[in-house]
Protein backbone atom coordinates (compact mmCIF):
# COMPACT_ATOMS: atom_id res chain seq x y z
CA UNK A 1 0.00 0.00 0.00
CA UNK A 2 1.56 3.34 -1.02
CA UNK A 3 2.44 5.64 1.85
CA UNK A 4 0.40 8.39 0.20
CA UNK A 5 -2.83 6.50 0.99
CA UNK A 6 -2.14 6.83 4.72
CA UNK A 7 -1.36 10.52 4.25
CA UNK A 8 -4.74 10.99 2.55
CA UNK A 9 -6.37 9.24 5.52
CA UNK A 10 -4.82 11.87 7.81
CA UNK A 11 -6.36 14.65 5.72
CA UNK A 12 -9.78 12.96 5.83
CA UNK A 13 -9.39 12.56 9.62
CA UNK A 14 -8.92 16.33 9.97
CA UNK A 15 -11.98 17.06 7.82
CA UNK A 16 -14.23 14.59 9.68
CA UNK A 17 -13.11 15.85 13.09
CA UNK A 18 -14.11 19.35 12.01
CA UNK A 19 -17.46 18.04 10.79
CA UNK A 20 -18.33 16.44 14.14
CA UNK A 21 -16.82 18.99 16.54
CA UNK A 22 -19.98 21.07 16.86
CA UNK A 23 -22.01 18.07 18.08
CA UNK A 24 -19.85 17.73 21.19
CA UNK A 25 -19.69 21.44 22.09
CA UNK A 26 -23.24 22.71 21.60
CA UNK A 27 -23.80 24.30 25.07
CA UNK A 28 -20.39 26.04 25.11
CA UNK A 29 -20.76 27.36 21.57
CA UNK A 30 -24.30 28.56 22.30
CA UNK A 31 -22.98 30.59 25.24
CA UNK A 32 -20.00 31.94 23.32
CA UNK A 33 -22.00 33.02 20.26
CA UNK A 34 -25.11 34.25 22.09
CA UNK A 35 -27.19 31.62 20.32
CA UNK A 36 -29.56 28.85 21.33
CA UNK A 37 -28.68 25.16 21.29
CA UNK A 38 -31.07 24.50 18.34
CA UNK A 39 -29.33 27.29 16.41
CA UNK A 40 -25.98 25.60 17.04
CA UNK A 41 -27.59 22.38 15.80
CA UNK A 42 -28.33 24.13 12.52
CA UNK A 43 -24.56 24.53 12.07
CA UNK A 44 -24.39 20.74 11.60
CA UNK A 45 -27.11 20.96 8.97
CA UNK A 46 -25.34 23.87 7.25
CA UNK A 47 -22.12 21.86 7.06
CA UNK A 48 -23.92 18.83 5.59
CA UNK A 49 -25.90 20.86 3.03
CA UNK A 50 -22.73 22.73 2.00
CA UNK A 51 -20.98 19.39 1.49
CA UNK A 52 -23.78 17.95 -0.63
CA UNK A 53 -24.55 21.03 -2.72
CA UNK A 54 -21.26 22.92 -2.88
CA UNK A 55 -18.60 20.21 -2.93
CA UNK A 56 -19.04 19.22 -6.61
CA UNK A 57 -18.73 22.84 -7.76
CA UNK A 58 -15.45 23.36 -5.90
CA UNK A 59 -14.22 20.06 -7.33
CA UNK A 60 -14.98 21.29 -10.85
CA UNK A 61 -13.01 24.45 -10.07
CA UNK A 62 -9.86 22.53 -9.08
CA UNK A 63 -10.04 19.35 -11.17
CA UNK A 64 -7.95 20.79 -14.01
CA UNK A 65 -5.02 21.11 -11.62
CA UNK A 66 -2.70 18.19 -10.79
CA UNK A 67 -4.26 16.18 -7.94
CA UNK A 68 -1.67 17.10 -5.31
CA UNK A 69 -1.99 20.78 -6.19
CA UNK A 70 -5.78 20.47 -5.98
CA UNK A 71 -5.46 18.92 -2.52
CA UNK A 72 -3.25 21.79 -1.35
CA UNK A 73 -5.76 24.36 -2.65
CA UNK A 74 -8.51 22.55 -0.74
CA UNK A 75 -6.39 22.53 2.42
CA UNK A 76 -6.01 26.31 2.13
CA UNK A 77 -9.76 26.82 1.71
CA UNK A 78 -10.52 24.47 4.59
CA UNK A 79 -7.96 26.16 6.84
CA UNK A 80 -9.43 29.57 6.06
CA UNK A 81 -12.89 28.34 7.08
CA UNK A 82 -11.60 26.65 10.23
CA UNK A 83 -9.63 29.73 11.37
CA UNK A 84 -12.75 31.82 10.72
CA UNK A 85 -14.69 29.42 12.97
CA UNK A 86 -12.06 29.62 15.72
CA UNK A 87 -12.17 33.44 15.70
CA UNK A 88 -15.91 33.89 15.07
CA UNK A 89 -17.53 36.49 17.31
CA UNK A 90 -21.07 36.05 16.02
CA UNK A 91 -23.44 33.36 14.82
CA UNK A 92 -23.53 34.57 11.20
CA UNK A 93 -19.75 34.37 10.96
CA UNK A 94 -19.82 30.82 12.29
CA UNK A 95 -22.45 29.82 9.73
CA UNK A 96 -20.20 31.20 6.97
CA UNK A 97 -17.22 29.31 8.38
CA UNK A 98 -19.13 26.02 8.48
CA UNK A 99 -20.29 26.46 4.88
CA UNK A 100 -16.71 27.08 3.69
CA UNK A 101 -15.30 24.08 5.57
CA UNK A 102 -18.18 21.85 4.44
CA UNK A 103 -17.63 22.62 0.76
CA UNK A 104 -13.86 22.13 1.04
CA UNK A 105 -14.29 18.89 2.99
CA UNK A 106 -16.53 17.34 0.36
CA UNK A 107 -14.21 18.31 -2.49
CA UNK A 108 -11.26 16.88 -0.54
CA UNK A 109 -13.07 13.54 -0.22
CA UNK A 110 -13.66 13.43 -3.97
CA UNK A 111 -10.12 14.35 -5.01
CA UNK A 112 -8.56 12.15 -2.31
CA UNK A 113 -10.55 9.01 -3.16
CA UNK A 114 -9.87 9.61 -6.86
CA UNK A 115 -6.16 9.81 -6.12
CA UNK A 116 -6.33 6.52 -4.18
CA UNK A 117 -7.60 4.87 -7.36
CA UNK A 118 -4.85 6.52 -9.38
CA UNK A 119 -1.81 5.58 -7.30
CA UNK A 120 -2.74 1.95 -6.55
CA UNK A 121 -3.05 -1.20 -8.64
CA UNK A 122 -6.60 -2.08 -9.75
CA UNK A 123 -6.72 -5.24 -7.63
CA UNK A 124 -6.11 -3.33 -4.36
CA UNK A 125 -8.10 -0.15 -4.98
CA UNK A 126 -10.92 -1.20 -2.68
CA UNK A 127 -8.42 -1.87 0.09
CA UNK A 128 -6.73 1.48 -0.57
CA UNK A 129 -10.07 3.27 -0.28
CA UNK A 130 -10.68 1.42 2.99
CA UNK A 131 -7.33 2.62 4.35
CA UNK A 132 -8.12 6.21 3.35
CA UNK A 133 -11.63 5.90 4.79
CA UNK A 134 -10.12 4.86 8.12
CA UNK A 135 -9.68 8.61 8.48
CA UNK A 136 -13.48 8.83 8.56
CA UNK A 137 -13.85 5.95 11.01
CA UNK A 138 -11.12 7.25 13.32
CA UNK A 139 -12.59 10.74 13.11
CA UNK A 140 -15.79 9.26 14.54
CA UNK A 141 -13.98 7.09 17.07
CA UNK A 142 -11.27 9.51 18.27
CA UNK A 143 -11.77 12.92 16.67
CA UNK A 144 -15.11 13.70 18.29
CA UNK A 145 -14.14 12.64 21.86
CA UNK A 146 -10.77 14.41 21.68
CA UNK A 147 -12.18 17.68 20.31
CA UNK A 148 -14.98 17.54 22.89
CA UNK A 149 -12.47 17.01 25.71
CA UNK A 150 -10.29 19.89 24.50
CA UNK A 151 -13.33 22.14 24.13
CA UNK A 152 -14.61 21.36 27.63
CA UNK A 153 -11.22 21.99 29.26
CA UNK A 154 -9.88 24.93 27.26
CA UNK A 155 -12.95 26.42 25.57
CA UNK A 156 -14.69 25.62 22.30
CA UNK A 157 -12.34 27.85 20.29
CA UNK A 158 -9.39 25.70 21.38
CA UNK A 159 -11.03 22.69 19.72
CA UNK A 160 -11.08 24.51 16.37
CA UNK A 161 -7.43 25.55 16.83
CA UNK A 162 -6.48 21.91 17.48
CA UNK A 163 -8.24 20.94 14.24
CA UNK A 164 -6.34 23.72 12.49
CA UNK A 165 -3.05 22.28 13.77
CA UNK A 166 -4.01 18.77 12.61
CA UNK A 167 -4.91 20.19 9.20
CA UNK A 168 -1.55 21.96 8.87
CA UNK A 169 0.24 18.70 9.73
CA UNK A 170 -1.87 16.84 7.15
CA UNK A 171 -1.15 19.51 4.52
CA UNK A 172 2.63 19.32 5.09
CA UNK A 173 2.48 15.52 5.00
CA UNK A 174 0.55 15.71 1.72
CA UNK A 175 3.07 18.12 0.21
CA UNK A 176 5.96 15.78 0.93
CA UNK A 177 4.26 12.37 1.07
CA UNK A 178 1.92 12.38 -1.93
CA UNK A 179 3.48 11.99 -5.40
CA UNK A 180 2.98 14.64 -8.04
CA UNK A 181 0.72 13.41 -10.84
CA UNK A 182 0.10 15.64 -13.81
CA UNK A 183 -3.49 14.70 -14.51
CA UNK A 184 -6.40 13.61 -12.38
CA UNK A 185 -8.09 10.26 -12.95
CA UNK A 186 -10.78 10.36 -15.59
CA UNK A 187 -8.58 12.08 -18.09
CA UNK A 188 -11.27 13.82 -20.13
CA UNK A 189 -12.37 17.39 -20.63
CA UNK A 190 -15.22 19.08 -18.83
CA UNK A 191 -17.89 17.79 -21.23
CA UNK A 192 -16.61 14.25 -20.93
CA UNK A 193 -16.57 14.49 -17.14
CA UNK A 194 -20.18 15.71 -17.12
CA UNK A 195 -21.22 13.26 -19.83
CA UNK A 196 -20.70 10.24 -17.57
CA UNK A 197 -23.76 11.33 -15.58
CA UNK A 198 -25.96 10.55 -18.57
CA UNK A 199 -25.73 6.87 -17.65
CA UNK A 200 -28.98 5.83 -15.93
CA UNK A 201 -27.18 3.00 -14.14
CA UNK A 202 -24.82 5.48 -12.46
CA UNK A 203 -27.76 7.24 -10.83
CA UNK A 204 -29.08 3.88 -9.59
CA UNK A 205 -25.66 3.05 -8.15
CA UNK A 206 -25.47 6.46 -6.46
CA UNK A 207 -28.93 5.92 -4.96
CA UNK A 208 -27.66 2.69 -3.37
CA UNK A 209 -25.07 4.65 -1.43
CA UNK A 210 -27.70 7.17 -0.30
CA UNK A 211 -29.91 4.38 1.01
CA UNK A 212 -27.07 2.52 2.76
CA UNK A 213 -25.89 5.61 4.62
CA UNK A 214 -29.44 6.87 5.20
CA UNK A 215 -30.36 3.55 6.81
CA UNK A 216 -27.35 3.75 9.10
CA UNK A 217 -27.76 7.38 10.14
CA UNK A 218 -31.49 7.07 10.75
CA UNK A 219 -30.38 4.91 13.68
CA UNK A 220 -26.97 6.40 14.56
CA UNK A 221 -28.40 9.92 14.92
CA UNK A 222 -30.65 8.72 17.75
CA UNK A 223 -28.53 6.08 19.49
CA UNK A 224 -28.19 8.27 22.58
CA UNK A 225 -31.91 8.75 23.36
CA UNK A 226 -32.79 5.19 22.32
CA UNK A 227 -30.12 3.64 24.54
CA UNK A 228 -30.98 5.83 27.53
CA UNK A 229 -34.77 6.14 27.32
CA UNK A 230 -35.68 2.75 25.82
CA UNK A 231 -32.82 0.38 26.72
CA UNK A 232 -32.12 2.00 30.08
CA UNK A 233 -28.37 2.62 29.91
CA UNK A 234 -26.81 5.51 31.82
CA UNK A 235 -25.24 8.43 29.98
CA UNK A 236 -21.76 7.21 30.92
CA UNK A 237 -22.50 3.72 29.61
CA UNK A 238 -23.77 5.17 26.32
CA UNK A 239 -20.47 7.04 25.85
CA UNK A 240 -18.60 3.73 26.19
CA UNK A 241 -21.00 2.01 23.79
CA UNK A 242 -20.50 4.74 21.19
CA UNK A 243 -16.73 4.22 21.39
CA UNK A 244 -17.31 0.48 20.92
CA UNK A 245 -19.54 1.27 17.95
CA UNK A 246 -16.74 3.42 16.47
CA UNK A 247 -14.29 0.53 16.94
CA UNK A 248 -16.74 -1.77 15.13
CA UNK A 249 -16.79 0.61 12.16
CA UNK A 250 -12.98 0.52 11.95
CA UNK A 251 -13.02 -3.30 11.98
CA UNK A 252 -15.84 -3.51 9.45
CA UNK A 253 -14.23 -0.96 7.15
CA UNK A 254 -11.02 -2.99 6.93
CA UNK A 255 -12.89 -6.26 6.38
CA UNK A 256 -14.93 -4.74 3.56
CA UNK A 257 -11.78 -3.24 2.06
CA UNK A 258 -10.25 -6.72 1.79
CA UNK A 259 -13.11 -8.03 -0.35
CA UNK A 260 -14.42 -4.89 -2.09
CA UNK A 261 -12.40 -5.37 -5.30
CA UNK A 262 -13.11 -9.00 -6.15
CA UNK A 263 -16.54 -9.37 -4.55
CA UNK A 264 -18.10 -5.91 -4.72
CA UNK A 265 -21.73 -6.96 -5.25
CA UNK A 266 -21.74 -9.88 -2.78
CA UNK A 267 -20.16 -7.61 -0.14
CA UNK A 268 -22.89 -4.99 -0.64
CA UNK A 269 -25.65 -7.61 -0.51
CA UNK A 270 -24.31 -9.25 2.64
CA UNK A 271 -23.77 -5.84 4.24
CA UNK A 272 -27.28 -4.62 3.43
CA UNK A 273 -28.88 -7.82 4.70
CA UNK A 274 -26.85 -7.69 7.93
CA UNK A 275 -27.69 -4.01 8.38
CA UNK A 276 -31.42 -4.58 7.80
CA UNK A 277 -31.47 -7.52 10.24
CA UNK A 278 -29.51 -5.54 12.86
CA UNK A 279 -31.79 -2.50 12.53
CA UNK A 280 -34.96 -4.58 12.74
CA UNK A 281 -33.52 -6.58 15.65
CA UNK A 282 -32.60 -3.39 17.49
CA UNK A 283 -36.16 -2.07 16.96
CA UNK A 284 -37.68 -5.31 18.27
CA UNK A 285 -35.36 -5.78 21.27
CA UNK A 286 -34.40 -2.19 22.13
CA UNK A 287 -35.66 -2.68 25.68
CA UNK A 288 -33.28 -5.62 26.28
CA UNK A 289 -29.67 -4.49 26.88
CA UNK A 290 -27.76 -7.49 25.50
CA UNK A 291 -29.65 -7.91 22.19
CA UNK A 292 -29.72 -4.12 21.73
CA UNK A 293 -25.93 -3.88 22.04
CA UNK A 294 -25.38 -6.84 19.69
CA UNK A 295 -27.62 -5.26 17.06
CA UNK A 296 -25.92 -1.90 17.54
CA UNK A 297 -22.53 -3.51 16.86
CA UNK A 298 -24.03 -5.18 13.77
CA UNK A 299 -25.00 -1.75 12.44
CA UNK A 300 -21.44 -0.58 13.11
CA UNK A 301 -19.96 -3.52 11.20
CA UNK A 302 -22.22 -3.20 8.14
CA UNK A 303 -23.26 0.46 7.85
CA UNK A 304 -20.83 3.20 6.90
CA UNK A 305 -18.24 0.44 6.49
CA UNK A 306 -19.70 -0.32 3.05
CA UNK A 307 -17.88 2.78 1.75
CA UNK A 308 -15.01 0.91 -0.01
CA UNK A 309 -17.45 -1.36 -1.88
CA UNK A 310 -19.75 1.58 -2.66
CA UNK A 311 -16.86 3.65 -4.06
CA UNK A 312 -15.53 0.70 -6.09
CA UNK A 313 -18.96 0.13 -7.65
CA UNK A 314 -19.38 3.83 -8.48
CA UNK A 315 -15.94 4.03 -10.10
CA UNK A 316 -16.59 0.95 -12.23
CA UNK A 317 -19.97 2.29 -13.35
CA UNK A 318 -18.78 5.84 -14.02
CA UNK A 319 -15.07 6.49 -13.65
CA UNK A 320 -12.53 7.32 -10.95
CA UNK A 321 -12.46 11.08 -11.61
CA UNK A 322 -12.61 13.60 -8.74
CA UNK A 323 -15.99 14.86 -9.97
CA UNK A 324 -17.63 11.41 -9.89
CA UNK A 325 -16.18 10.69 -6.45
CA UNK A 326 -17.30 14.07 -5.11
CA UNK A 327 -20.83 13.63 -6.45
CA UNK A 328 -20.81 10.18 -4.84
CA UNK A 329 -19.82 11.79 -1.54
CA UNK A 330 -22.71 14.25 -2.01
CA UNK A 331 -25.13 11.34 -2.37
CA UNK A 332 -23.67 9.85 0.81
CA UNK A 333 -24.20 13.17 2.60
CA UNK A 334 -27.74 13.24 1.23
CA UNK A 335 -28.27 9.90 2.94
CA UNK A 336 -27.13 11.41 6.26
CA UNK A 337 -29.53 14.34 5.83
CA UNK A 338 -32.49 12.13 4.85
CA UNK A 339 -31.88 9.47 7.51
CA UNK A 340 -31.55 11.95 10.38
CA UNK A 341 -34.34 14.32 9.29
CA UNK A 342 -36.94 11.65 8.42
CA UNK A 343 -35.95 9.85 11.60
CA UNK A 344 -36.82 12.96 13.61
CA UNK A 345 -40.26 13.14 11.97
CA UNK A 346 -40.78 9.42 12.66
CA UNK A 347 -39.94 9.89 16.36
CA UNK A 348 -42.55 12.62 16.69
CA UNK A 349 -45.14 10.38 15.05
CA UNK A 350 -44.35 6.88 16.35
CA UNK A 351 -41.73 7.05 19.09
CA UNK A 352 -38.03 6.33 19.56
CA UNK A 353 -37.98 2.90 17.91
CA UNK A 354 -39.32 4.25 14.62
CA UNK A 355 -35.94 5.46 13.21
CA UNK A 356 -34.70 1.88 13.54
CA UNK A 357 -37.63 0.56 11.50
CA UNK A 358 -37.04 3.38 9.00
CA UNK A 359 -33.41 2.28 8.70
CA UNK A 360 -34.43 -1.33 8.08
CA UNK A 361 -36.78 -0.24 5.29
CA UNK A 362 -34.08 1.94 3.70
CA UNK A 363 -31.59 -0.95 3.86
CA UNK A 364 -34.06 -3.23 2.07
CA UNK A 365 -34.67 -0.53 -0.54
CA UNK A 366 -30.90 -0.32 -1.02
CA UNK A 367 -30.79 -4.09 -1.45
CA UNK A 368 -33.37 -3.79 -4.24
CA UNK A 369 -31.06 -1.42 -6.13
CA UNK A 370 -28.17 -3.93 -5.96
CA UNK A 371 -30.02 -7.12 -6.93
CA UNK A 372 -30.14 -6.24 -10.68
CA UNK A 373 -26.33 -6.33 -10.67
CA UNK A 374 -26.42 -9.78 -9.09
CA UNK A 375 -28.84 -10.94 -11.78
CA UNK A 376 -26.51 -9.69 -14.50
CA UNK A 377 -23.57 -11.49 -12.87
CA UNK A 378 -25.60 -14.72 -12.82
CA UNK A 379 -26.49 -14.54 -16.53
CA UNK A 380 -24.42 -17.10 -18.48
CA UNK A 381 -21.94 -15.40 -20.81
CA UNK A 382 -23.06 -17.59 -23.75
CA UNK A 383 -26.57 -16.16 -23.59
CA UNK A 384 -25.20 -12.67 -24.10
CA UNK A 385 -23.49 -13.32 -27.43
CA UNK A 386 -24.67 -14.41 -30.84
CA UNK A 387 -24.06 -18.04 -31.90
CA UNK A 388 -22.01 -16.55 -34.74
CA UNK A 389 -19.74 -14.60 -32.41
CA UNK A 390 -16.08 -15.46 -32.37
CA UNK A 391 -14.45 -17.04 -29.34
CA UNK A 392 -12.53 -13.82 -28.78
CA UNK A 393 -15.80 -11.81 -28.73
CA UNK A 394 -17.43 -14.28 -26.33
CA UNK A 395 -14.45 -14.11 -23.99
CA UNK A 396 -14.57 -10.31 -24.05
CA UNK A 397 -18.28 -10.36 -23.06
Amino acid sequence: MPRAVYVLALGIFAMVTSEFVVAGLMPQMADGLNATVPQIGYLITAFAVAMAAGGPFLTMAVMKRPPRTALMVLFVVFLAGNVLAATATGYATMVTARIITGIASQAFFGVGISMCAQITRPEVRGRAIAVAMNGLMLGTLLGLPISTLVGERFGWRAAFWVITAITVIAAVATLFGVPRIERAAGGGGFRQEIGVFRKPKLWLVLSTSTLIIGATFSAFSYFNPILTDVTGFSTGAVAVLLIAYGAATVVGNNIVGRFADRHTIPVLIVGLVLNAVSLAGFALFADLPAPAVICMMGIGLAGVTMNPAMATRVQRTGNASPLVNTVHSSFITLGIILGSSIGAVAIDAWGLRSPLWLGAVMALAGLATVLPDLARRSTPATSLVSPCATAEQAERV
